[in-house]
Protein backbone atom coordinates (compact mmCIF):
# COMPACT_ATOMS: atom_id res chain seq x y z
CA UNK A 1 0.00 0.00 0.00
CA UNK A 2 1.54 3.58 -1.07
CA UNK A 3 0.68 6.94 0.04
CA UNK A 4 -0.57 9.60 -2.34
CA UNK A 5 3.36 10.54 -2.80
CA UNK A 6 4.38 7.59 -3.86
CA UNK A 7 6.37 6.55 -0.57
CA UNK A 8 5.64 3.58 1.82
CA UNK A 9 4.22 3.92 5.02
CA UNK A 10 7.44 2.48 6.23
CA UNK A 11 9.54 5.19 4.66
CA UNK A 12 7.43 7.76 5.47
CA UNK A 13 7.43 7.24 9.21
CA UNK A 14 11.11 7.64 8.65
CA UNK A 15 11.76 10.22 7.88
CA UNK A 16 9.04 11.58 10.34
CA UNK A 17 11.64 10.29 12.96
CA UNK A 18 14.71 11.97 11.38
CA UNK A 19 12.72 15.51 11.29
CA UNK A 20 11.59 14.89 14.90
CA UNK A 21 15.47 14.11 16.05
CA UNK A 22 16.67 17.05 13.54
CA UNK A 23 13.71 19.99 14.73
CA UNK A 24 15.27 18.14 18.42
CA UNK A 25 18.49 18.75 18.18
CA UNK A 26 18.17 22.51 16.10
CA UNK A 27 16.25 23.36 19.59
CA UNK A 28 18.93 22.55 21.83
CA UNK A 29 21.29 24.12 20.01
CA UNK A 30 19.51 27.49 20.02
CA UNK A 31 18.71 26.96 23.57
CA UNK A 32 22.03 26.51 24.67
CA UNK A 33 23.16 29.30 22.85
CA UNK A 34 20.85 32.02 24.25
CA UNK A 35 22.59 34.95 26.26
CA UNK A 36 22.64 34.67 29.88
CA UNK A 37 22.23 37.27 32.54
CA UNK A 38 25.63 37.92 34.14
CA UNK A 39 25.87 38.71 37.89
CA UNK A 40 28.49 41.43 38.92
CA UNK A 41 30.88 40.05 41.64
CA UNK A 42 30.47 41.12 44.98
CA UNK A 43 32.82 43.31 46.91
CA UNK A 44 34.51 42.11 49.40
CA UNK A 45 34.79 45.23 52.10
CA UNK A 46 38.26 45.33 54.53
CA UNK A 47 37.91 44.44 57.78
CA UNK A 48 38.09 47.32 60.11
CA UNK A 49 41.49 47.44 61.95
CA UNK A 50 41.11 46.07 65.23
CA UNK A 51 42.99 48.48 68.27
CA UNK A 52 45.83 45.87 69.71
CA UNK A 53 46.20 46.88 73.14
CA UNK A 54 49.29 48.32 75.05
CA UNK A 55 52.20 46.83 75.09
CA UNK A 56 51.51 44.17 72.87
CA UNK A 57 54.16 43.39 70.28
CA UNK A 58 53.70 41.59 66.99
CA UNK A 59 56.12 38.37 65.64
CA UNK A 60 59.47 40.33 65.02
CA UNK A 61 59.22 42.43 68.16
CA UNK A 62 58.67 39.42 70.63
CA UNK A 63 61.75 37.94 68.44
CA UNK A 64 63.85 41.05 69.13
CA UNK A 65 62.61 40.69 72.57
CA UNK A 66 63.92 37.62 73.09
CA UNK A 67 67.57 37.88 71.18
CA UNK A 68 67.54 41.11 72.76
CA UNK A 69 68.73 44.57 71.49
CA UNK A 70 71.30 44.35 68.06
CA UNK A 71 75.01 44.90 69.49
CA UNK A 72 76.40 47.96 69.21
CA UNK A 73 79.13 48.85 66.87
CA UNK A 74 82.82 48.92 68.24
CA UNK A 75 83.66 52.29 68.59
CA UNK A 76 87.80 53.42 68.20
CA UNK A 77 89.39 54.70 71.29
CA UNK A 78 92.88 56.42 70.20
CA UNK A 79 95.10 54.88 73.38
CA UNK A 80 95.29 57.80 75.78
CA UNK A 81 98.87 59.26 76.40
CA UNK A 82 100.60 58.27 79.55
CA UNK A 83 101.78 60.95 81.80
CA UNK A 84 105.64 60.78 82.36
CA UNK A 85 106.23 58.72 85.10
CA UNK A 86 106.34 60.84 88.54
CA UNK A 87 110.08 59.32 89.37
CA UNK A 88 111.51 60.40 86.23
CA UNK A 89 114.67 62.04 86.48
CA UNK A 90 116.94 64.10 83.97
CA UNK A 91 121.18 64.80 84.82
CA UNK A 92 122.15 67.86 84.00
CA UNK A 93 125.67 69.52 84.19
CA UNK A 94 126.15 72.94 85.71
CA UNK A 95 129.07 74.78 85.37
CA UNK A 96 131.10 78.58 85.20
CA UNK A 97 130.25 81.06 87.58
CA UNK A 98 127.57 79.59 89.95
CA UNK A 99 128.14 78.67 93.11
CA UNK A 100 128.36 74.40 93.31
CA UNK A 101 129.39 73.85 89.67
CA UNK A 102 128.61 69.93 88.74
CA UNK A 103 126.48 67.04 88.00
CA UNK A 104 122.98 67.71 89.36
CA UNK A 105 120.33 65.16 89.49
CA UNK A 106 116.65 67.20 88.76
CA UNK A 107 113.36 65.89 88.24
CA UNK A 108 112.04 65.58 84.66
CA UNK A 109 110.61 68.92 83.70
CA UNK A 110 112.90 71.09 85.48
CA UNK A 111 113.90 74.33 83.88
CA UNK A 112 117.31 75.98 83.65
CA UNK A 113 116.10 78.14 86.94
CA UNK A 114 116.19 75.44 89.04
CA UNK A 115 119.06 73.64 87.93
CA UNK A 116 120.60 77.07 88.36
CA UNK A 117 119.41 77.43 91.52
CA UNK A 118 120.44 73.64 92.90
CA UNK A 119 123.78 74.67 92.19
CA UNK A 120 123.94 77.10 94.66
CA UNK A 121 122.65 79.91 92.54
CA UNK A 122 124.90 82.46 90.37
CA UNK A 123 127.89 84.44 91.56
CA UNK A 124 127.53 88.52 92.29
CA UNK A 125 128.12 89.84 88.98
CA UNK A 126 128.09 86.93 86.68
CA UNK A 127 126.60 87.59 83.00
CA UNK A 128 123.02 85.87 82.42
CA UNK A 129 122.80 87.63 79.11
CA UNK A 130 121.71 84.25 76.50
CA UNK A 131 120.36 82.24 79.41
CA UNK A 132 116.86 81.19 78.76
CA UNK A 133 115.96 80.43 82.66
CA UNK A 134 112.67 79.21 81.03
CA UNK A 135 113.43 76.77 79.31
CA UNK A 136 112.79 73.16 80.03
CA UNK A 137 116.30 71.05 80.88
CA UNK A 138 117.42 68.05 78.67
CA UNK A 139 118.86 65.15 79.83
CA UNK A 140 122.54 64.61 79.49
CA UNK A 141 122.59 68.27 78.78
CA UNK A 142 125.38 70.96 80.01
CA UNK A 143 124.28 74.62 81.44
CA UNK A 144 127.30 77.25 81.29
CA UNK A 145 127.03 80.92 82.90
CA UNK A 146 129.24 83.25 82.03
CA UNK A 147 132.31 81.22 81.37
CA UNK A 148 134.67 83.55 78.76
CA UNK A 149 135.19 82.43 75.28
CA UNK A 150 131.92 80.33 75.65
CA UNK A 151 128.93 81.49 74.55
CA UNK A 152 126.06 81.59 77.24
CA UNK A 153 124.88 77.96 77.47
CA UNK A 154 121.09 78.43 78.48
CA UNK A 155 119.93 77.82 75.03
CA UNK A 156 118.16 74.64 73.78
CA UNK A 157 119.44 71.89 71.51
CA UNK A 158 119.17 73.51 67.91
CA UNK A 159 117.47 71.78 65.21
CA UNK A 160 119.85 69.14 63.37
CA UNK A 161 122.84 70.11 65.57
CA UNK A 162 122.75 67.03 67.94
CA UNK A 163 123.87 68.64 70.67
CA UNK A 164 122.90 72.55 72.48
CA UNK A 165 122.66 75.30 70.88
CA UNK A 166 124.52 78.32 72.06
CA UNK A 167 127.85 76.56 73.82
CA UNK A 168 126.28 73.79 74.94
CA UNK A 169 126.61 71.30 72.53
CA UNK A 170 129.23 68.58 73.09
CA UNK A 171 131.74 69.77 70.07
CA UNK A 172 131.19 73.52 70.87
CA UNK A 173 133.59 75.52 68.47
CA UNK A 174 136.27 74.18 66.58
CA UNK A 175 139.10 73.10 68.97
CA UNK A 176 137.13 73.10 72.06
CA UNK A 177 137.19 69.51 73.85
CA UNK A 178 134.13 67.58 73.49
CA UNK A 179 131.99 67.08 76.39
CA UNK A 180 131.32 63.79 77.44
CA UNK A 181 128.26 64.37 79.18
CA UNK A 182 126.08 66.17 76.18
CA UNK A 183 127.99 64.44 73.11
CA UNK A 184 125.85 62.70 70.98
CA UNK A 185 127.06 59.46 69.22
CA UNK A 186 127.68 61.48 66.06
CA UNK A 187 130.10 63.89 67.75
CA UNK A 188 132.23 61.36 69.29
CA UNK A 189 132.65 59.23 66.46
CA UNK A 190 134.55 62.01 65.02
CA UNK A 191 137.34 61.85 67.88
CA UNK A 192 140.28 59.83 66.65
CA UNK A 193 139.69 56.03 67.71
CA UNK A 194 136.28 56.31 68.36
CA UNK A 195 133.57 54.83 65.79
CA UNK A 196 129.95 54.15 66.24
CA UNK A 197 129.95 50.97 68.50
CA UNK A 198 132.45 53.08 71.39
CA UNK A 199 130.89 56.27 71.29
CA UNK A 200 127.42 54.01 72.42
CA UNK A 201 129.55 52.28 75.08
CA UNK A 202 130.41 56.13 76.22
CA UNK A 203 126.72 57.13 76.42
CA UNK A 204 125.57 54.00 77.75
CA UNK A 205 128.21 54.66 80.47
CA UNK A 206 127.19 58.01 80.81
CA UNK A 207 123.41 57.09 81.60
CA UNK A 208 124.35 54.20 83.58
CA UNK A 209 126.46 56.32 85.90
CA UNK A 210 124.95 59.81 85.89
CA UNK A 211 127.41 61.53 83.92
CA UNK A 212 131.02 61.75 83.77
CA UNK A 213 132.58 63.80 86.64
CA UNK A 214 135.79 63.93 85.51
CA UNK A 215 137.88 62.71 82.13
CA UNK A 216 139.64 60.10 84.04
CA UNK A 217 136.53 57.97 84.51
CA UNK A 218 136.84 57.68 80.36
CA UNK A 219 139.11 54.75 81.46
CA UNK A 220 136.57 52.72 82.94
CA UNK A 221 134.31 52.64 79.45
CA UNK A 222 134.57 49.38 78.00
CA UNK A 223 136.98 49.26 74.76
CA UNK A 224 139.41 52.16 76.29
CA UNK A 225 142.71 51.69 77.28
CA UNK A 226 145.29 53.83 78.60
CA UNK A 227 147.12 54.47 75.19
CA UNK A 228 143.80 55.16 73.59
CA UNK A 229 142.76 57.48 77.06
CA UNK A 230 146.08 59.65 76.58
CA UNK A 231 144.97 60.05 72.46
CA UNK A 232 141.64 61.55 73.98
CA UNK A 233 142.43 63.27 77.02
CA UNK A 234 143.50 66.46 75.22
CA UNK A 235 140.38 66.43 73.08
CA UNK A 236 137.49 65.57 75.91
CA UNK A 237 136.25 67.70 78.96
CA UNK A 238 133.30 66.50 81.45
Amino acid sequence: MQTRCGLEPRTLTALAMVLVVAVGLAAGYFWTGRPEPVRAPELVRAAPATALPAGWAGPEQEARQETGPPPAPPVSLAPPVSPAPSGAEVVVDVGGKVRRPGVLTLPAGSRVADALRAAGGVRSGADLTGINRARVLADGEQVLVDVPGVPAGGSGPGPGSGGDAGGTAGGGAPGTPVSLNTATVEQLDTLPGVGPVLAQHIIDHRTEHGGFRSVGELREVSGIGERRFADLEPLVRP
